[in-house]
Formats: C-alpha cells, structure tokens, sequence
C-alpha cells in the first residue's frame, strides 16, 4: 500500500511451483536466514526481526532495507525471487531500485511490489482523504501503474514472487504466472505526466502497520546487464494512456466487469491487453434458460476452468428463470453476479428479449411499455442477488432513439432508488454508451456505485473503453464511487451466510 504512490511500474501457469534458483548462475542471497546481517531498518527498525529462519516484518510503519556488507548496495536490472506468506488482512510490500528513506514511505525512486491479499477498509492520516481507505492493489501489483485487482495466493500460505527488470521493463510473476509486463512509454513524457523512471537503488521489506503481519525468506537476486534493453519498443503514451496511469495511481479501480470468453477472444488475450493498458477483468459466464450453463454442474465446470487465473468471476443471470436452475450455494461462489433488464416475460404472458427487434414487441404504447420495463428493473434488483445492474436503460431498437424523453427523471429514480437501496452497482457500459451523463449524474447524486463494463460479443468490440473514462472524467469519479468484488461478501454469499444463521 502506500499512500503517497510512486510510479512504479504471456504465459499462464496454474499450480505452478517454481523451484528456487541454484545458488551458482549468479544468483546471490541477500538473507542468511539467521540474522539481519546487510540490512538496516528505517523508522522502526524494532518492526523487523528474524524468526523461524524468516524476515518477519510487523508493527508501527518502517522499511528494512538492504544495504550490503560495505552499506552501498545498488541494482539496475536484476531477477529478484522471494517467498512470502501473509497473515490475514496483511499489507506489505517489497520496494525495488530504492533509495534510503529514513521515514514515510520510500516513493522518491523506484518502485513497489505490493503484498496484499485480504486487507479490509482501515484509516491513514487525519485529513479525511484516507479514512475509510479501501486498497485497490493486491499482491502482484507494480503499485499505482499496473494494479492487480484480485489476488491469486492465499493468507497463511507459502507463495512464491518473481521480479525482473531490464530497463525498461518489469515483470512480476505471482507462482509463475506473468500478473505484471510493464514497458515504461517514451521520453520524454506528456505534459502533467509524473513517474518514477526505471533507475538504480536497492530492496526494501515494508511492514506497513501494527495489524499487518508479513514474513520473507529465500530472498535471492542475480544481477543482469545494465542498460536499456534495445530489443524492447517503449510505447507512446496517448491522452487514454495517461488517464488511466493517474487514474490507478489514485486507487481508482480499473477493471472491465462484464467481459465475455466469445467470439474468439480468449483468456490469453484478455490477460495480455490487461497487461498491456492496466485493465483488469472480470469474466462471465452466461447462465440461465437458452444457455450454456443451466445447472451447478456447468457453473462449477466454468469456476474451475478459472482457478489461479487474476481475474475475477462472474454470472451473468439471463432472463428470469435464472434463480431456479442454480442453487444458493453455487451462487455463493461466484464473485458477484450480475443482470440487466433485457429479457423477461411482460404482462401479456410473451417473453421478450430487448436486443433482438423480432422479439421487442413494445405493443402500441411506448410509454405504457417503458413503465413496465421500469417496473419489471426495480423488481429484479430488489429480489434477484445480483451485485450489478448492466447494460443500464437499455431500450429496443424502435425506440431507442427516443432514449431522452422515455427516460424521465421519475423512471431514472425509480431504478437508482431501488439500486442504491440494495447496494446494486450500475454499470457505465462501454458497447451500447450507456446510460446517459444525465442518469449516471442523478445516481452520483444519490450515493449510487458504479463500474465498468463491456459486454464484448467478440474481440473485434473489447478494449475500447472511451465511454466509461469519458463519464468518469466529466463526473468526476473517484474510487469511492466504484463497487469492486472481493472487498466484502457479495449478494449471493450474504444470502447464504444469512441462511445459515
């Protein structure tokens, strides 16, 4: 974590294990594994201590830096590989290419590999920006430019980090899988464009506060030429580009909720553009009624054939049939679930599917229609356990240009009141532009969360995200108005723990 952050900064491995380097091949340990010999602690040092052959870093903010035999210690390009294990709720962090600092965080150079996998909402400073702080970079992330929105290790177990740096690149694998392949952009950089550059310095361990409990161990480094690694293409950092630089570097969740596996895209693809732009992802699957996934079966086939991967994983809930195919439980393992308003049955007893104009029957009155169609959204986030309402005031090809006058402010409260009262975020869709500046100002206004999403239907329409960061810039969003999954139990798993009592 760190508050004031820095710059900082395809291949798929699950269940890897990786072996730790031969002690020859230039590969050298920076911890004996019985003293503290070659570091030196920052603001306080009695946060750091050796234990079971382990840096153990706990207690009030500090830093343990590695300083050497002679006290100069620098590195330029190297391969790091460390073991870590958290305890629950554990911020920490491993800074590379540091300079001393004798208090704060260490953000003048270099940058941070966060350590993060449970950390609940805490309070820094006194100034109100950071109370109620929620961290939106977990273990993996090149803190503040290439975030990780889900960890893929766990509390209380052993993991295994590598980082190499050949200017100007970094790449981070968390057990062997590539979560991280940052190239720093071209010089010089855009007006207003802030970043640490890629330099020499040194490791830092971070103990972060008192409730934060971390331990390292086989922590080894092998040094590489030093230079730019000519082989390597620096990109142009555009207008989009930098957006979502100063964007992650203010928390601000970046990550596509509404991503679809069709239409030939696939997961690969998915990861590597992640790495590419700094967008996470959360994939779908579709479930329900004229669906692949109809049962617990395909849906837990579908969980499994994610496991490890840094993505989140979704149920996009079709039609209204949707509830009685999955049971509570299985619902309970998804990260969130999510649904919009484009299929369900009217009152006449016909089942319509919005997107389709052969199945939009709208009937002879639009605004008794759009009634309806409001009537049927409020029911679905007030009685299905979705987290979020995509595709948003979505309307049928035949009226779809008349979007301004149905969509009254009276329609536009109905569906924000409901979702604010059942803590449903709404999607700022990407595909279809939706919904519009003024609905989104009204949800705004009335305490409403927000995310992004896509609704890909191949790769040909993924990636383009204008729309979103268009809204969140003329709204002026902040991390505070985005829903992200993980953070707490979502709908599905709060219904099931309610059950259970």
């Amino acid at each position: 974590m760190k508050i004031a952050p820095l710059f900082v900064v395809g291949s798929f491995a699950l269940g890897f294990t990786p072996a730790l380097p031969a002690a020859d091949d230039g590969w050298i340990s920076l911890f004996d594994g019985h003293s503290l010999a070659g570091w030196k602690g920052a603001e306080h040092p009695g946060s750091f201590r050796v234990e079971d052959g382990t840096i153990a870093c706990g207690g009030p903010r500090g830093h343990l830096f590695y300083v050497g035999a002679d006290g100069k210690a620098e590195f330029e390009n190297f391969e790091l590989s460390i073991d870590v294990l958290t305890k629950p709720g554990t911020n920490s962090g491993v800074y590379c290419n540091a300079q001393w600092a004798d208090a704060g965080w260490p953000t003048q150079a270099g940058f941070e590999v966060q350590v993060n996998n449970t950390q609940q909402e805490f309070d820094v400073g006194h100034d109100g920006k950071y109370v109620g702080y929620v961290e939106n970079k977990l273990t993996g992330s090149l803190y503040g430019v290439r975030n990780v929105y889900k960890s893929i290790v766990r509390d209380d177990e052993w993991f295994h980090m590598d980082v190499i740096v050949r200017r100007p690149r970094v790449q981070i694998r968390v057990n062997g899988v590539l979560v991280v392949d940052y190239i720093e952009p071209q010089l010089p950089l855009p007006d207003g464009v802030h970043l640490n550059l890629l330099g020499r310095g040194t490791f830092a361990l971070q103990a972060h506060d008192e409730k934060s409990m971390a331990f390292y161990k086989n922590i080894r480094v092998r040094r590489l030429p030093a230079g730019e690694d000519a082989s390597v293409v620096r990109p142009r950092l555009d207008a989009a580009g930098a957006q979502r630089l100063a964007l992650g570097k203010d928390n601000f969740p970046l990550v596509d909720l509404h991503t679809h596996l069709k239409g030939g895209l696939t997961l690969q693809q998915v990861l590597k553009l992640g790495r590419d732009t700094g967008m996470g992802a959360g994939i779908a699957t579709n479930g329900g009624q004229d669906f692949p996934n109809k049962t617990d079966a395909d849906a837990i086939a579908y969980l499994d054939s994610l496991e490890g991967a840094p993505v989140f994983r979704a149920l996009q809930a079709e039609g209204r049939e949707w509830i009685g195919m999955f049971s509570k439980e299985t619902r309970a393992r998804f990260d969130y679930i999510f649904s919009d308003s484009m299929t369900w049955t009217n009152r006449a007893g016909k089942r319509l599917r919005l997107w389709i104009p052969a199945e939009a029957e709208i009937g002879p009155d639009p605004q008794a229609f759009m009634d309806e169609l409001v009537a049927k959204t409020v029911q679905i986030i007030s009685e299905e356990p979705i987290d979020i309402y995509v595709n948003p005031t979505f309307l049928p090809d035949s009226i779809a240009a008349r979007y301004d006058e149905l969509w009254t402010d009276e329609r536009m409260r109905k569906i924000i009141d409901a979702a604010v009262a059942h803590r449903v975020a709404i999607e700022i869709n990407a595909r279809y532009k939706l919904p519009s500046e003024h609905f989104l100002r009204l949800a705004k206004a009335a305490g409403a969360q927000f995310t992004i999403g896509t609704n890909n239907t191949s790769p040909a329409d993924y990636g383009d995200w204008s729309y979103p960061f268009e809204m969140i810039q003329k709204l002026g969003l902040t991390w505070r108005d985005m829903w992200v999954p993980c953070h707490k139990p979502s709908r599905a798993q709060r219904a099931l723990a309610n059950l259970a009592r």
